[in-house]
């Protein structure tokens, strides 16, 4: 098993400002759900909904090592402090020190874990990385993400989300990234951010956070985010299908929507053939390749990684069910830039029918009915027959539930393809496992 960072108690306890009761020893990593704590592990207490302090005794009994806490809680090893919340995000600020200098962190609308992943994988054919797990992208995931960070690690990637403005920068004084990726900005949670360019301007925040001896990556065909280099006091480095420094030429996708095309950079040119699937990936590929390169990996080194990327679960799986049926499980999330990616690789698929079973699109306020609309109108010129989950704003067929989504599709097999996509809140998992048999 590979080690998080071990850190002191004594360490632990000066950083946050606390008292240590008991005997000191070494954490390796810390863990906020005692269901995911593994041995020697420190163990936060938070409050929220449910409060941490009440389930100290079995983060013990499942390994922990010591625990953080805001009120004496049991025996053994714990660190008492005022706010655990407080003290997690300063202990992951102090640990960041001990980091290698080579972190970049990735932020952007659509494509954060996609181009985290593929980031992963071209790196990691030079060095040692280690990458936020799953969408550990928020005030939590990103010092439990720092905290993860095995001893010997020359690399971190670091996902960063944001919901506000200020976000971005909150995350960026824990992490400190060294290298900033701007995968695109558009209408993702505009129900807490506003505009278009309200979302540039908070996304852009991580350009801002890098240091001048830095590397801003950004989106060449995507003028709010191009526009973002003027925020930047790091060098700057673009990528694009068409434009940018990092671009892609001969781009071809196979009848599985994996693609393949031709790099082209300052560094030099390579072949690319993806393992991901769909023609959107070529731009996240290109962000990561960006990354890579100036985080001084040989080229290629950086197109086999891509080459061997697999992206987190529930992302463009293209799965063939028992009955012979094409699923293509895109349920991790969605927002118009998602859902219309995710759309025109369906109708990219090969296939005599083609149906999206369609959960909404949330914290999209006051956009959210035209954006559904729009979506339906998207399927509707694309010839895909769409079943609504408890979203009536695409138009097609509504259903009340997942399960009511799957006895409205009824058989499907050879030549069917079918799409499975939305928001977290829809839940549409279970559909997409159900139709491919897992």
């Amino acid at each position: 098993m590979v080690r998080a960072m071990r850190l002191p108690a004594t360490y632990v306890a000066s950083v946050t400002g606390g008292s240590l009761r008991g005997p000191d020893l070494t954490v390796d990593g810390a863990a906020i759900d005692t269901r995911l704590v593994r041995p020697g592990q420190l163990f936060v207490a938070l409050r929220g909904e449910r409060d941490g302090h009440d389930f100290v005794e079995a983060a013990v009994a499942a390994g922990a090592g010591a625990c953080l806490v805001e009120r004496p809680a049991g025996d053994g090893t714990s660190i008492v402090v005022a706010d655990t919340f407080a003290a997690l995000t300063a202990l992951a600020t102090g640990a960041r020190g001990l980091l290698p200098p080579r972190v970049i962190g990735i932020t952007g609308s659509v494509g954060k874990t996609s181009t985290k992943d593929l980031l992963a994988a071209a790196l990691g054919r030079r060095w040692r990385v280690h990458a936020s797990p799953k969408s550990f992208n928020n005030e939590l995931g990103v010092p439990l993400t720092v905290l993860a960070t095995p001893d010997d690690a020359e690399a971190v990637v670091v996902e960063m989300g944001a919901r506000g403005q200020g976000h971005i920068a909150a995350l960026c004084a824990v992490a400190r990234p060294l290298v900033g990726v701007v995968t695109t900005v558009g209408l993702s949670h505009s129900e807490f951010f506003g505009t278009v360019d309200d979302v540039a301007r908070a996304k852009g925040e991580l350009v801002e956070a890098l240091p001048a001896e830095g590397t801003a990556i950004l989106n060449a065909e995507h003028p709010l985010v191009a526009a973002m280099a003027d925020r930047a006091v790091a060098r700057v480095l673009t990528f694009g299908l068409a434009a940018g420094d990092v671009r892609a030429d001969e781009v071809t996708l196979d009848d599985d929507l994996r693609p393949r095309f031709r790099l082209r950079s300052p560094w030099g040119d390579g072949d690319v053939a993806l393992s991901v699937r769909g023609a959107h990936q070529v731009a996240n590929a290109l962000a990561a390749a960006a990354a890579a390169l100036a985080c001084d990996t040989p080229l290629d080194d950086v197109a086999a990684g891509l080459g061997d990327a697999q992206l987190s679960p529930w992302r463009m799986q293209l799965e063939r069910s028992p009955s012979g049926a094409l699923v293509l499980n895109d349920s991790y999330n969605a927002n118009p830039l998602s859902m219309e990616a995710a759309l025109r690789a369906l109708a990219a698929l090969p296939a005599e029918r083609r149906t999206a079973v369609l959960g909404i699109m949330a914290e999209l306020g006051d956009v959210g009915p035209a954006e559904h609309a729009r979506m339906g109108a998207l399927a509707a010129e694309l010839g895909i027959r769409v079943i609504a989950v408890a979203a009536p704003g695409y138009g097609g067929e509504l259903v009340a539930d997942p399960q009511d989504a799957l006895a409205h599709l009824g058989p499907v097999g050879a030549g069917d393809a079918v799409l499975v996509k939305g928001s977290r809140a829809a839940g549409l998992e279970g559909v997409a496992g159900t139709l491919a048999g897992s």
